[in-house]
């Protein structure tokens, strides 16, 4: 089940609205235990265990670190083994048999290779449990000694399947005491319907055609249209996997939750490093909080900052999958922030922004064709074919009408040009015009329109895919 869906927006989300509002406070939070897991098990009942499994490993961990102290830092790397152990297996056993087969197989025959089904969420859930479990370790948070409250925290269905990634510290207050306000309310709603429009008006539609072109292949497609599927898919990723966090943050909203950011525009970055500030907020500090810096961060000389970096990014690369081209994906960004360290960063801040801003951009726009392609041969042939005239036969007009560049200039324009635009407005009349969230009658008719828009979408046509529910 997505939130992009009709059975989401019609018959789950009224149910659990209703259940929790009508109920007495002191159930509230079994109501969402419930209907997450419920949430879960709609699309994959049989793995419901595998998490349950998860958030019981995890639990336990506290319960041992706390009466055996003397022990934790044991106990620590035990739980932290178990929930790599299970990731590692439902991730990436099947490429690694696969690999494996190759090598030692006859005439190129590897045969049949037995495949492990990717869990949902998976990869989302493993890192909330095991910040869970560091920060306990590192008496930055307190244990929580109630299962149900593990549970919620690890299962609760906005952020359960793709994120935000929540640290346990950020919302282990909210858990047990929380305000849910109408004000609150109204700001989740407007928040969820924006996302849903991003999700379903602009990734969708930019789907449909990068899917198409991909499909064909760069000698099949032309030249333009080549250009076309790049700078759809730059947008289309952006906005599916930014889209579906508005729509979990909102959902959070209504439910008394607040979650931290996990985008702030990031295309509007003059720098590789300011675009992972801004970039899926979530796993990047995740991987400073709990790589980068246990490992020295910047503090123990150029060299070791350096190899951090690559490490920190190398495994980005792997929390993506398996593949070659994700691993080149995540160091090949990890290249361009030691160059960015090495000085190049520094002659950027002393150039006009627009010339930061026009590197960083070619710098992701690559790295982004290198993501979808999944495939070495793929990429290369991609961008060779970028710049060079090949006799594709799959013209730019198939795919480029007015509709479509409508899309496009909504899809540049609301990637944080606009965004930016109001912020200086505002910095000057801000007596005037409302700071962003503030639930005003204009914007709720707008978040109407954009509720009617999608609906009217998602009933005539049933393409919805989503990114990240491969990771």
């Amino acid at each position: 089940m997505v939130f992009s869906s009709m059975l989401f927006l019609w018959i789950f989300l009224p149910l659990v609205l209703a259940a929790y509002y009508i109920s007495p406070r002191k159930i509230r939070n079994g109501i969402l235990v419930f209907f997450s897991l419920l949430f879960y098990a709609w699309g994959e009942p049989v793995y419901i265990f595998l998490m349950l499994f998860s958030v019981g490993v995890n639990f336990a961990g506290r319960i041992l670190i706390e009466k055996n102290p003397g022990k934790k830092k044991k106990i620590l790397i035990g739980t932290v083994c178990i929930n790599l152990a299970l990731l590692g297996y439902f991730k990436y056993f099947s490429t690694l048999v696969e690999a494996i087969s190759g090598i030692f197989a006859s005439d190129g025959d590897a045969g049949t290779v037995f495949q492990v089904a990717l869990p949902i969420g998976i990869s989302f859930y493993t890192f909330q449990a095991l910040s869970y479990v560091i920060d306990v370790y590192r008496g930055e948070t307190k244990a929580q000694h109630n299962f149900w409250h593990m549970l919620l925290y690890i299962s609760f269905f906005p952020q359960l399947i793709a994120g935000p990634i929540v640290k346990y510290k950020d919302i282990a207050a909210q858990i047990t005491d929380r305000k849910e306000t109408i004000q609150k309310f109204a700001a989740g709603v407007m928040r969820f319907c924006w996302g849903l429009g991003k999700k379903v008006i602009l990734a969708n539609s930019f789907a449909k055609v990068v899917d198409d072109i991909f499909k064909y292949g760069p000698y099949a497609v032309s030249r333009k249209a080549l250009w076309l599927g790049a700078i759809l898919y730059m947008l289309q990723i952006y906005y599916d996997f930014s889209g579906y966090s508005d729509m979990a943050i909102g959902l959070g909203k209504m439910f008394g939750f607040e979650f931290l950011e996990n985008f702030r525009y990031p295309y509007v970055a003059r720098s590789v490093q300011e675009f992972w500030r801004r970039w899926h907020i979530s796993l990047s500090s995740w991987f400073r909080d709990y790589v980068y810096i246990p490992l020295g961060g910047n503090r123990k000389g150029t060299a070791c900052t350096y190899r951090n970096l690559l490490i920190v990014f190398f495994l980005t690369g792997m929390w993506h999958g398996a593949g070659m081209a994700f691993i080149l994906w995540g160091l090949y960004h990890g290249l361009f922030l030691i160059l960015e360290r090495a000085g190049l960063g520094k002659k950027l801040e002393k150039l006009p922004k627009a010339v930061g801003w026009g590197y960083t951009m070619v710098v992701v726009f690559f790295g982004w064709i290198l993501f979808r392609a999944e495939d070495m041969s793929l990429f290369f042939a991609y961008v060779r074919n970028l710049f060079v005239s090949h006799g594709g036969i799959i013209l730019l007009s198939a795919y480029l009408d007015r509709k479509m560049i409508l899309l496009i200039v909504l899809g540049v324009l609301f990637a944080g040009i606009l965004q930016k635009l109001y912020e200086k407005c505002r910095s000057r009349f801000p007596e005037k015009i409302p700071a962003a969230g503030v639930v005003t009658v204009p914007r709720i008719l707008a978040c109407v329109a954009i509720f009617w828009i999608c609906v009217t979408m998602l009933v005539n046509n049933s393409y919805n895919p989503f990114i990240y529910f491969r990771f």
